[in-house]
């Protein structure tokens, strides 16, 4: 397999990531075979995962924009995989200029393309850091450079936290960045569960399958587990529900059945 220019040396390209895998879903080109093989296996037992990501990257969108609109220029995006039309930076500068942006991420290729878009916004910045080191993301020079934890932030989580397994604590990651953030703050979350799939577990367990197969799990949580991440958050109107049904901006009775797989949810500190 030839090695594009693109892909950092240190990147093992005969293995499957996530980030890739999320990339060609959502119709990017930074993946290799070996992602879309794995993709293609998840798709066919659930063949609307594209349509998932689609609605996860929609509904990041606006939750960008009300966190602007409501006075917050901080923004702190963990788990931001590899960068597609529609970023952070950009959405957020749209409503609010001069808005700061943080991006974090642990896969090399990720964390490269976002170098090379962010090149020359003096406003953006990328971290190689683990969402499980919470200390070390809040102490990189990064986010000591364009983040204020004095002043309220909106801490981005979006379809990362089911990639966590419960035996590594993502509660209690959470709390420790939680913790970190000023009064007036908000969490920005999205995560895959069963409910409201429209397909029988079982077959959507297949795909959970592939996940497992290529050593990325993906961890289907219930409704009221994924709430427990809000715990010491005020949630903001309509509260935790499927993505297309949080202030949709047309009619969510439009969209695809598969975009309403999983939860989002949006909190404000007291």
């Amino acid at each position: 397999m030839e090695r594009p220019a693109w892909a950092p040396r240190s990147i093992d390209i005969s293995v499957p990531s996530v980030s890739r895998i999320y990339d060609f879903y959502l119709g990017g080109s930074h993946n290799f075979e070996v992602d879309r093989e794995a993709a293609r296996r998840a798709m066919e037992f659930m063949p609307g995962l594209p349509k998932i990501m689609q609605a996860n990257r929609a509904f990041m969108r606006r939750a960008v924009r009300f966190a602007a609109d409501e006075g917050i220029d901080q923004f702190l995006d963990i788990g931001s995989g590899i960068p597609t039309f529609g970023n952070v930076h950009e959405v957020a500068a749209r409503s609010r200029p001069g808005a700061r942006v943080v991006y974090v991420d642990h896969d090399p290729v990720a964390v490269a393309h976002s170098e090379a878009v962010l090149a020359g916004h003096d406003d953006a910045d990328v971290v190689a850091g683990d969402l499980l080191k919470p200390a070390e993301i809040l102490a990189s020079p990064q986010v000591e450079r364009l983040i204020d934890l004095n002043r309220p932030v909106a801490l981005l989580l979006v379809a990362i936290l089911h990639f966590v397994e419960d035996e590594d604590d993502p509660y209690a990651a959470v709390a420790e960045l939680s913790d970190a953030l000023a009064p007036g703050s908000l969490l920005v979350l999205t995560h895959a569960s069963y409910e409201n799939i429209p397909l029988p577990a079982e077959r959507a367990g297949g795909a959970v399958d592939v996940y497992k197969d290529i050593r990325n799990p993906l961890i289907m949580r219930s409704r009221e587990e994924i709430a427990r991440f809000f715990e010491g958050y005020d949630m903001v109107e309509p509260g935790l529900v499927p993505m297309p049904r949080w202030r949709p901006e047309g009619e969510p009775e439009d969209e695809d059945p598969y975009a309403f797989s999983g939860f989002a949810g949006v909190g404000r500190t007291a």
